[in-house]
């Protein structure tokens, strides 16, 4: 069991110059970058953000934009994204090309974006149907002056083919042509006015989802909060739609069982270290919190300015907000059976090791089988674990390039050596030579090896597998054709609900082979792509690379 210290061991380095200060930049980018749930919360990630945000006051915005735009930056937690996209228009731009986040995080995120960072992501082409909807009400999108000629209310014809008309007295008479300035005035302010016009339902609409304007619903309540204070200690901001409701609340006013030493520190200007506060109002606050924040101190004559913190919902407040997340439970479960597993695995590696002394070798032997059958339930986990994230959305596979001919063809000759002793054979046929695939060459590994390890694994002796890709002009597709006897297994299994034996010489997954096929469905679905069986063939289809998905790429 390890524990993971990277962020308290790089807010342990004294910043000593501006080269330290560019590296622990760079050092704290990478490790708050992960997913919120590899990341987690607590009081080191905050004291990580806070020392973060000093850090870009004092390094060059320039500086910053170049590290945001190293091609291995892959920012995937919206909570440090979105206190980037505040910063200056070159860093928020170069956070969002480096951005990686789940549609869900990107629906609860871009309305919490000030209103000029969500203008920057009007470029981006790989958002999906719902996240691109919420662009369009929100009225992002490329603008510019309408066509002056949209705005008249005189037919073309008319206005081309007959001078302007006024109203004299007695009747109608032309009116005299303005001045050559004059009539380019009058475009200018007609096109000014038409875009008006054109925009109005655009502002009523984000003025409409505006998150102050919004009412949070009870099933996205806020988990944390960032906020500032003045040198009395009341908040002055906060980057959440319930600022309204916090901006102007003092610390001192903050009720809780360590109160008393709550009031001491603000009074003596101290750090505050994990503090139980309560909150009271409106339903998306009310409630016990956890608080940290740290003073703030300017100039030579270190003027106290205030503080910076973070408040976090209680564990407990939080898990009754989320405990209607069937997946959120499933996941609890897994984190909760993990920590015994892990126990066992180290017990029995450090009797098999004799890292305590010397142990009789039936004890070693024992431990060493205990050993592998953990690692193997800890496999298991990991694998439910990614199921449920690929299904509910939390989990996306990572974009990238890799020739899926050729990944192909290793993948059977690795095989070879299990197929080969058995007799069942793989027969991989012709291939398009322009088979490249938008997916990341690790994951479309794992994705082939699961699907062929584990269908090849469950066909007899002296059945043959025809394995064959296609390319088409938006994807890329391959085929497995079945042997009659392993299609008339796989139907009777279905039928009478009884998972197909598979040998177990060749492990594709420790679930049976229905779990390893929904899992490798699930991967496909969340690369874009469909895995489908059609009677004897199973069908994998994935993106194609175009030459703009492969320019994107390389951004």
């Amino acid at each position: 069991m390890h524990f993971d210290d990277r962020l308290a061991t790089v807010l342990a380095i004294p910043l000593t110059g501006p080269a330290i200060a560019r590296i622990q930049y760079r050092q704290l980018l990478d490790l708050l970058s992960q997913p919120l749930d590899l990341l987690g919360t607590g009081p080191t990630v905050d004291a990580a953000m806070v020392r973060l945000g000093e850090l870009s006051s004092q390094i060059p915005a320039a500086e910053r934009e170049a590290i945001l735009r190293e091609p291995t930056m892959r920012l995937s937690n919206p909570d440090l994204l979105s206190r980037l996209a505040a910063e200056e228009p070159g860093v928020a731009s170069a956070s969002f090309a480096a951005s990686d986040l789940s549609d869900a995080e990107w629906l609860e995120l871009i309305p919490a974006l000030p209103i000029r960072a969500r203008g920057m992501l009007r470029h981006r082409r790989d958002f999906s149907p719902a996240v691109a909807a919420l662009l369009d009400r929100l009225g992002i999108a490329d603008r510019g002056l309408a066509d002056s000629s949209a705005s008249q209310s005189i037919p073309e014809r008319e206005r081309l083919g007959r001078p302007e008309l006024s109203v004299i007295e007695g009747g109608v008479a032309p009116a005299p042509a303005p001045p050559a300035e004059e009539a380019g005035i009058g475009a200018i302010v007609r096109k000014i006015q038409a875009f008006r016009n054109a925009r109005a339902p655009a502002e009523a609409a984000e003025q409409q989802d505006h998150p102050a304007r919004r009412t949070p619903a009870r099933h996205a309540l806020p988990l944390s909060l960032d906020f500032t204070t003045d040198a009395d200690g009341r908040i002055d901001w906060v980057d959440n739609a319930m600022a309204p409701a916090l901006i102007g609340t003092s610390l001192l006013s903050l009720q809780g069982k360590t109160a008393p030493h709550l009031t001491a520190a603000v009074r003596h200007r101290h750090p505050i270290r994990d503090q139980d506060v309560t909150l009271d109002g409106a339903p998306e606050l009310k409630g016990r919190w956890r608080l940290d924040a740290l003073p703030r101190f300017e100039g030579a004559q270190g003027r106290f300015m205030g503080y910076a913190g973070r408040l976090r919902r209680d564990r407990r407040d939080a898990s009754s907000a989320r405990a209607s997340d069937p997946a959120d439970r499933m996941r609890q479960v897994l984190h909760e059976l993990r920590t015994p597993a892990n126990a066992i695995q180290i017990s029995a590696e450090i009797i098999q090791q004799q890292l305590y002394g010397p142990a009789p070798h039936e004890y070693r032997a024992l431990a060493a089988a205990i050993a592998g059958d953990t690692a193997q339930i800890l496999a298991g986990f990991e694998e439910l674990d990614r199921l449920v994230r690929l299904e509910t959305g939390v989990l996306r596979l990572a974009a990238g390039e890799c020739d899926l001919a050729r990944l192909v063809a290793e993948t059977v000759n690795r095989l070879q050596a299990w197929t080969g002793q058995r007799g069942t054979h793989i027969r991989l046929g012709a291939s398009d030579e322009n088979a490249m695939t938008r997916l990341d060459s690790e994951e479309a590994e794992r994705l082939v090896w699961r699907l062929l390890a584990s269908l090849v694994g469950a066909a007899a002796q002296g059945e043959t597998l025809n394995v064959t890709i296609q390319s088409a002009a938006i994807d890329v597709a391959m085929i497995i054709d079945l042997p009659p006897a392993l299609v008339q297994r796989l139907d009777e299994a279905d039928s009478n609900g009884h998972p197909l034996e598979v040998a177990r010489s060749l492990s594709s997954g420790m679930f049976g082979l229905g779990f390893t096929l929904r899992l490798a469905a699930a991967e496909a679905s969340a690369a874009g792509g469909l895995l489908e069986r059609r009677g004897a063939c199973f069908r994998l289809i994935l993106p194609r690379l175009t030459p703009a998905a492969a320019r994107h790429t390389h951004l």
